[in-house]
């Protein structure tokens, strides 16, 4: 098919700026509208429930990031086979990629959802996670555990649209699956009562409708390209788990870690855990933003990777930076100088004191080192995007350890702020460790494996 006869190829083709600008507006809006899910459920739960509730959706969340990391590492070594495919215009294969991905990651998300739910109370309990809190932050974790299924085939079919340039119709989905949960959380906590529980399964239901209606659309989407084969390939899963483990590894263990900080942050109390679950929020929220970026970078490096476009991929790169840098002065002035404002849309009325020093002081941090996140995610999506998944890895685990260690070591004898004054120090390694390997893979033009 002539280029001109197409309109989703624009990353190999287009100006890399407006490329990377058109593709990550969408990813930047879904991902906004995915994190309504966390934030509903905490400012309604927090408002409506009581500070404890709000202590157990917190709690929680260091358990269930562990999970929905996995889903985003097969996410990730799913999109970048079917992107280099896609660039190289072998759609046969592309689609067989997507098949054997969903088989094989569907079987894998039962087994976890399993799993978490059958151990939730043994590790929150290892969490340390206050008494007061322990049984609602149970019950929220199993309900999510039976609905993981769902999200993590949706983190699958939402990759393999943006992996073919689509970013577009995974907000459609996102949008939708996130209004439907704010009415569902409203419903059930205010109107039934239902407390913890009900946040929990307003999600679970709307995450179960969005995922089953974007896989009714993907399939239709496939139908375009030509070709067809086999559903399920032995080798292709081999290529796809070559870039998707050391992906579950890095974000597993990032979790893992992060389970680790807060249970540091669970020996300080439930004020001060309330006030870090807020902040976090927020924190997950902003670093939307760049994580979007980021994950326009790895596409659009993997198209022309598959095109042979190498040249393309340094420019993209550099596009990034500025929209970074773009976007963390804007979060700058719309986080630090309001934090207490928005710390008091979790906390409100009731929240004690501690729980606001803690939550402004970890929002102004996070705000003012914004931008070193943005240069982190940008050179990591250089790295997925063209497949070299173990520096990628590398790079994460030690901005990780940074930040782990800091907390442990120094939290319990200098006070909560050293969680996240390591934060920074982290993303810079982090940088460092990439940049570095990334300027060598482009001198030798992408080539050596």
């Amino acid at each position: 098919m002539k280029r001109e006869e197409r309109k989703d190829d624009y990353l190999i083709y287009d100006n890399p700026m407006k490329a990377l600008f058109v593709f990550a507006i969408p990813l930047i809006l879904g991902n906004l509208f995915q994190q309504i899910y966390s934030i509903a459920d905490s400012v309604i739960v927090g408002q409506f429930v009581g500070e404890n509730a709000l202590a157990a959706v917190g709690a929680s969340s260091a358990l269930t990031n562990v999970f929905i990391c996995v889903a985003v590492g097969a996410g990730t070594g799913a999109s970048v086979l079917v992107s280099q495919r896609f660039g190289s215009r072998s759609f046969a294969e592309m689609k067989r990629t997507v098949s054997t991905a969903m088989v094989f990651f569907l079987i894998l998300s039962i087994v976890l959802g399993a799993v978490g739910f059958v151990f939730s109370g043994p590790i929150m309990k290892a969490l340390n996670t206050p008494d007061e809190v322990i049984d609602m932050a149970v019950v929220y974790l199993r309900v999510y555990f039976a609905g993981f299924p769902f999200l993590f085939m949706y983190n699958v079919i939402a990759s393999t649209f943006t992996a073919i340039g689509d970013s577009k119709t995974p907000l459609v989905f996102l949008i939708f699956s996130s209004l439907l949960n704010v009415g569902l959380d409203l419903f059930m906590v205010i109107s039934l009562h239902m407390g913890v529980f009900g946040a929990a399964l307003a999600t679970l239901i709307a995450q179960g409708i969005s995922a089953v209606l974007s896989f009714l659309v993907l399939r239709k989407a496939l139908r375009q390209y030509e070709g067809t084969g086999e559903v399920f390939s032995r080798e292709d899963l081999t290529k796809i788990l070559g870039f998707a483990v050391p992906s579950i590894i890095q974000q597993s263990t990032v979790s893992i870690g992060m389970m680790l900080v807060q249970s540091v942050v669970n020996s300080f109390g439930a004020e001060a855990l309330a006030g870090f679950s807020a902040a976090a929020r927020i924190e997950n929220l902003i670093a939307v933003i760049w994580v979007s970026v980021g994950n326009a970078v790895s596409p659009f490096t993997a198209q022309n990777y598959g095109a042979g476009k190498k040249g393309r991929i340094t420019e993209g790169y550099h596009a990034a930076l500025i929209l970074d840098l773009f976007f963390a002065v804007a979060v700058f002035f719309l986080v630090v100088p309001p934090a207490r404002f928005i710390a008091s849309l979790f906390l409100g009325s009731s929240g004690t004191e501690e729980a606001y020093e803690v939550a402004i002081g970890y929002l102004r941090w996070i705000g003012t080192f914004s931008f070193l996140l943005g240069a982190k995610m940008a050179t990591d999506g250089v790295l997925k995007g063209a497949g070299r998944m173990r520096i990628f890895m590398i790079a994460n685990l030690c901005n990780l350890t940074v930040r782990v260690l800091g907390a442990m070591l120094l939290a319990p004898r200098f006070g909560i702020s050293f969680v996240w004054f390591p934060v920074p120090v982290g993303w810079s390694v982090n940088i460092l460790i990439s940049h570095t390997a990334m300027a060598k893979y482009r001198k030798e033009g992408f080539s050596a494996k």
